[in-house]
């Protein structure tokens, strides 16, 4: 039977449900979302309880909403008496929306700075600024961003980088670095303290970009566009979640006098914050309405109940042909056919990269439900999945692609699927058919690097011999990266928490969403700067000139934080060891080494092994490219180290003239004996490490 006929029988369906229903029951009444004689609306909000603006309308002072007739008309709804406007609220899952300033840095063409530039503060107590759909946002060139605030009693303070030399290097849609970057916020936050800054006021982007913007903005509501470098709102929306607090989770709120779920209503813990002092309510199923209200729940009659299935039948087939046109829409937007034809070439090979369809990772991934999600990154956000076969997958949903970049990435889809490497996590396939492109990785069962080092509560302390095995596999990835790859690969991002570890301890190197390919006859990449700070190749900062040596900069890094288990950058250390690199460095030339590395990692047995890596670590972090080693030598040197079981060395000193251009000679003392130690790097080093660093000025 054709479409046009399938629609006619529905249309005669529909008239004949239509007929029943107003045959069977009455018009369902409105269902109350307000107490009697409370007011629904101010200015453009619907009010909805618990929320209200007077006593006796709403739960408590918590939920107030303050409806200034006076200085506004039409009025404006402000959370309680703050000055926070409210522009939403909704029950479903505890959300609303608010307005929220934005921060700005805003210079004259002579440099001076504006009279309108501002920090902002945000303080929303008792709610929390949500980590699930919220982002914070700096945009510009020559800028960052800091954002700080408070979780319970701990301190948190991150930043965001955004840089461009001219305005042809952004692209609509594109936060990722150049002219706007984006950051992900903790859980928990309930104020915070935005500042935005920049490296030169300005002055050489000035007639496109007077000004830095930072701000925390939920992501649905903003696309980057290069018109925002020159003029950006004063206000955003910002998502909150919102909860009853003050009466414990559910199984001890309903033993409260003050218990909020009415009758046909049932209570939850709210899916966004976990709050262990917090929870929403929810009508039963087969019922509608306010929760929060008494009678507020209410049964659906059946005339409405088949009115809903016959508008239902009527738009399945319409909405069915839409969603197959629009996913062959992003299929092709999205390189599917180019990635088949790339593919198709290797027919028969067995490890070949599947396309997958959209169907099978929703269904492997329940929906894609934020209970599976097991990280977030700058580039996406990976997911837990079980395929058909009940094997568990990474699933990888990426951000936007730029669409004159499509061909490079399924380039790099193909080569990534081609990598066999034992150390490599291994890309199973991909999805096209949906607006960003999601990609599939074998499943890596115990975490990441970063959380074994640095979450000492939870994880034993790593054997030495383990950590220079991690460090070998490592870089012999890189190395088959650098030199062995049918197209060379560089990593651009390499860092603890992109190596991951599986039940043995054995090393896979993940997370090339920030890879670059690069030509066999080309040495370096003209690129808009990518990567973490604190692991950040100094000499790519200040250049753009990514090389493979970029990688190498970045490994000396993770070596260090493996040898100390300290973070490569921290705000609630000392001025003098807030940078990893630099402290360290600071050690190991006064001859220090030692005294640096984390208790009990050092016996008689692996001393000379551990100064070799320290020494290797220093030349991987030299300032200029082209005097460090290469990835092959690196991994040749950590395996001969492996291999090592005595070494007899001569007891020189350090060579201070091999490393003059990044300290200067200065007086160092070690275990005086009182206690005491004295440490200082010169300003040559901290010019090249605390660019970067500079955003906690």
């Amino acid at each position: 039977m054709g479409l046009c006929g399938i629609c006619l029988r529905l249309v005669v369906l529909v008239e004949m449900l239509l007929l029943m229903a107003a045959n069977a029951a009455p018009t369902p009444p409105q269902l109350a979302q307000v107490p009697p004689d409370c007011p629904t609306i101010c200015g453009d909000l619907q009010i909805v309880y618990p929320f209200g603006t007077k006593d006796g309308c709403y739960l408590n002072k918590a939920f107030l909403i303050t409806c200034n007739h006076t200085h506004y008309n039409p009025p404006k709804p402000f959370l309680r008496e703050s000055t926070i406007v409210v522009t939403n609220i909704t029950l479903e899952e505890g959300r609303m929306q608010v307005e929220s300033l934005v921060s700005k840095d805003c210079y004259l063409k002579n440099g001076t700075m504006t009279d309108d530039s501002i920090y902002t503060y945000f303080s929303i107590n008792q709610f929390t600024i949500s980590h699930t759909k919220n982002k914070f946002t700096v945009i510009g060139c020559e800028s960052y961003g800091r954002i700080k605030g408070k979780i319970g009693r701990k301190n948190y303070s991150e930043g965001c980088i955004s840089e461009c030399k001219n305005k042809d290097d952004v692209t609509d849609g594109d936060c990722s670095g150049s002219g706007c970057c984006q950051i992900d916020i903790p859980k928990g936050l309930q104020e915070i303290k935005v500042r935005s800054s920049s490296f030169n006021n300005h002055s050489k982007v000035w007639q496109f970009n007077p000004c830095t913007y930072a701000f925390v903005i939920e992501e649905s509501q903003f696309r980057f566009r290069s018109s925002n470098l020159s003029n950006t709102t004063a206000r955003v929306p910002t998502a909150i979640d919102w909860s009853i607090t003050g009466q414990g989770n559910c199984d001890k709120a309903k033993n409260n006098a003050s218990y909020a779920c009415k009758s046909n209503s049932s209570c939850y813990q709210p899916p966004a914050n976990n709050n262990a002092d917090g929870y929403l309510c929810k009508c039963d199923d087969g019922y509608h309405g306010n929760p929060y209200l008494p009678n507020g729940c209410q049964g659906v009659s059946l005339g409405f109940v088949m009115l809903l299935v016959g508008s239902s039948l009527f738009f399945f087939m319409f909405k069915k042909r839409r969603l197959i046109k629009l996913k062959e829409k992003f299929f092709q937007q999205n390189g599917g056919f180019l990635l088949q034809q790339q593919l198709s070439k290797r027919t028969g090979a067995s490890d070949t990269a599947k396309i997958f369809s959209e169907e099978e990772l929703k269904k492997a991934t329940n929906n894609f439900d934020e209970k599976r999600i097991i990280g977030r990154g700058g580039y996406g956000t990976v997911y837990k999945g079980f395929l058909t076969d009940n094997n568990p997958v990474a699933i990888k949903k990426s951000k936007i692609v730029d669409q004159s970049q499509i061909e490079q990435f399924i380039n790099e889809v193909t080569v990534l699927s081609q990598i066999n490497h034992r150390n490599v996590v291994k890309l199973l396939g991909c999805c096209l058919e949906t607006e960003v492109p999601l990609l599939v990785y074998e499943y890596v069962t115990n975490g990441t690097l970063f959380d074994h080092i640095h979450n000492k509560d939870e994880k034993p302390t790593i054997p030495w011999e383990t950590r220079l095995r991690i460090a070998a596999e490592t870089a012999g990835v890189l190395s088959y990266l650098h030199s062995s790859a049918a197209t060379p690969i560089i990593h651009r991002d390499v860092k603890s928490t992109n190596i991951l570890l599986d039940d043995d301890v054995t090393a896979k190197v993940s997370d090339f969403g920030a890879s670059k390919l690069v030509p066999i006859d080309e040495a370096q990449l003209s690129t808009m700067v990518q990567g973490t700070l604190g692991y950040l190749d100094p000499e790519y900062l200040h250049t753009s000139q990514l090389t493979e040596k970029s990688d190498v900069y970045s490994f000396g890094v993770v070596v260090v934080e493996l040898m100390t288990r300290k973070k490569v950058l921290s705000f609630d250390r000392p001025e003098e060891e807030r940078s990893l690199v630099m402290y360290f460095l600071s050690w190991l030339n006064a001859g220090c080494l030692f005294e640096i590395l984390e208790n009990g990692i050092v016996n008689d047995d692996n001393r000379e092994q551990i100064r070799e890596v320290g020494e290797l670590a220093r030349r991987c972090l030299r300032v200029k490219g082209e005097e460090r080693p290469t990835m092959k030598e690196v991994a040749m040197e950590l395996e001969g180290l492996r291999r090592m079981h005595k070494h007899q060395w001569d007891n020189v000193e350090v060579n201070i003239e091999e490393t003059e251009h990044l300290l200067s000679e200065t007086s160092y003392t070690c275990n005086n004996g009182d206690g005491t130690t004295s440490v200082a790097a010169n300003d040559s080093m901290k010019d090249h490490l605390l660019m970067a660093f500079d955003i906690a000025r």
